[in-house]
């Protein structure tokens, strides 16, 4: 199988190539260069493989969620890109992800939403290595997070996020985590490759990104600053 795969829901701008079980990667922390680099990371890998775009059986984006800009340039990106070349697209959730990161067989990837808030997805790895969501994705405050019927791992900057709230709401069912991970395109390519297989490649139109959340911004007085005269 070849498939495209591109992550630009955080921070991290993250490109990868799937050629035949073979995986390439551009990664690189890159805050509000995605523009600049997606495509041109693209062009490189493929031409790195010797592979023309029209080879491409289909291409895989993070749907979210995760920044609103990002999660709506990757999935316009990759809408472009798969309506030329008339192949389908394989949106995969943005916290499975990074929950590819985690370690061990339970995993809670928690992404920072700002606002005082986090994305959070709870996740089992198979025998495989793949993660499968084990519980609806969720958007709160770090302080009420939902608690795991077990003890996880954490990934992500959720676990940061207001000044460590979420560590602290866990307690003893944190068996430790990792507040640095962003998610990485590699990983999205092994989770897409599964949902080829299993037949779930949708047509460019049909993309739904996950935002969680409707509301972007805080108004003034949310934020405790004097409305202008």
């Amino acid at each position: 199988m070849k498939l495209l795969a591109i992550e630009t829901s955080t921070e991290a701008c993250s490109v990868a190539l799937l050629d035949d079980g073979e995986i390439t990667l551009r990664h690189e922390l890159a805050p509000r260069r995605h523009t600049q680099l997606v495509l041109p990371w693209a062009e490189q890998l493929l031409a790195g493989a010797g592979l023309l775009k029209s080879q491409l059986d289909a291409i895989a984006v993070g749907r979210g969620p995760g920044a609103f800009t990002g999660v709506r340039l990757g999935i316009a990106l990759v809408q472009g890109l798969a309506l030329a070349l008339d192949r389908p697209v394989l949106p995969v959730s943005t916290l499975a992800v990074l929950a590819m990161q985690g370690q061990g067989a339970d995993i809670l990837a928690a992404i920072d939403a700002r606002m005082g808030e986090v994305y959070l997805g709870r996740f089992v790895r198979d025998a495989d290595g793949l993660v499968t969501a084990a519980a609806d994705e969720v958007l709160c405050p770090p302080a009420e997070a939902p608690l795991p019927p077990v003890a996880v791992q954490g990934v992500g900057t959720g676990f940061a996020a207001e000044d460590g709230a979420l560590v602290a709401r866990l307690g003893g069912l944190l068996a430790g985590f990792d507040a640095g991970a962003l998610p990485r395109s590699d990983d999205l390519a092994r989770l897409a490759q599964r949902a080829f297989e299993r037949g779930e490649a949708v047509a460019p139109d049909a993309i739904e990104p996950a935002y969680l959340r409707d509301k972007v911004a805080l108004t003034l007085a949310e934020q405790g600053k004097p409305r202008p005269a």
